[in-house]
């Protein structure tokens, strides 16, 4: 069976980590048929828009997207690509699993947690105004709608992944209302997974524990702006950005893209690690049916990193090209 699935390189390291992934993809013997559209700066100089409607509609009729990391301005400029996709297709959950991996040394063993965080909403959706000047307003908002369908998100995931415990993290010391309808909400969704533990921390508090002790938590479910902080935390946990995936979820759509960033430093220079893309990919293929040979990816990649190959953000001296080959050496051995 072939797949049809988008294609967003991205841009600064974006193109090299995405045409390592691919050929990885293409090694497993799952066949993808790639339908390939740029976004952000790249595609504003075509099109006008930063996210052309061309792109749009891939998705819309595709259902699955693979996206490499997009340059996002800070403080100018135009919005975040990511905000826009995920508001365009209505990608309500962010997904992502943190787990250690094989040879690659950090503070902390047996991590394996997931972070879900609300994807749509919150003070992250950047609705902010300039009340006048010297003073700028930005609105929080919080709906039960789109609370209850988050914790929904990540009790089922727990239940059909094995996990045995859900936590939710917020503020609701402090503001009462609107983390309160948070939790509130997925306190009732809550009670119809009876089989599932349950219990809710406060955020700063959460992230003390995290680097104390971050084996002890399991499915963490978070507002938007709250899970954005804490899933990068969480990424050093393990090693950072480049060993940990992401995924853009929503009822009709998924997007799935490595969460770091777009390393306008090192591109074009083959050294970038495309770790975090192809776990990004592992995620996409068992979306769509192929966890077989995402099982196979997975075993080749833990092979290839405890025999010392890594890329030099890992201490190594593999090239992103012969990273990729030693994967695909791997697949087909």
């Amino acid at each position: 069976m072939a797949h049809e699935i988008t294609l967003i390189p991205g841009d600064g390291i974006g193109p090299e980590v995405t045409g390592a992934v691919t050929r990885i993809l293409d090694a497993s013997g799952v066949s993808i048929h790639w339908d390939r559209h740029d976004a952000g700066a790249v595609a504003a100089e075509r099109t006008g828009k930063t996210l052309p409607d061309a792109l749009l509609a891939s998705i819309r009729e595709r259902k699955v997207a693979l996206k490499g990391p997009v340059t996002t301005p800070i403080g100018k400029g135009f919005t975040s690509v990511n905000v826009g996709l995920r508001k365009a297709l209505d990608l309500f959950a962010n997904l992502r699993p943190v787990v250690n991996l094989p040879g690659v040394s950090t503070r902390f063993q047996n991590v394996d947690l997931v972070i879900v965080r609300e994807n749509t909403e919150d003070l992250y959706s950047g609705l902010e105004h300039v009340v006048v000047p010297g003073v700028v307003e930005s609105l929080k908002i919080i709906t039960a709608e789109a609370s209850t369908r988050i914790a929904e998100f990540a009790f089922q995931y727990a239940r059909r992944h094995g996990r045995s415990r859900v936590t939710a993290i917020h503020k609701a010391n402090i503001m009462k209302l609107g983390d309160g309808l948070f939790l509130d909400s997925v306190r009732t969704v809550a009670a119809r997974y009876p089989e599932i533990r349950f219990d809710d921390r406060i955020i700063d508090a959460v992230c003390m524990h995290l680097v104390l002790k971050p084996e002890q938590f399991d499915v963490l479910v978070l507002p938007n702006l709250y899970g954005d902080i804490v899933s990068d935390l969480c990424a050093g946990l393990v090693g950072g950005l480049g060993v940990v995936p992401g995924a853009n979820i929503g009822t009709d759509c998924a997007v799935f893209e490595a969460v770091h960033g777009t390393a306008p430093d090192i591109a074009g220079q083959d050294v970038a690690n495309p770790t975090a893309l192809l776990l990004s990919a592992l995620l996409m293929l068992v979306h769509i049916g192929e966890s077989d040979a995402a099982a196979r990816i997975r075993a080749a990649l833990h092979t290839v990193l405890a025999e010392g190959t890594a890329t030099r953000d890992l201490g190594g001296t593999a090239s992103t090209t012969t990273f990729a080959d030693a994967i695909v050496r791997h697949l087909d051995a």
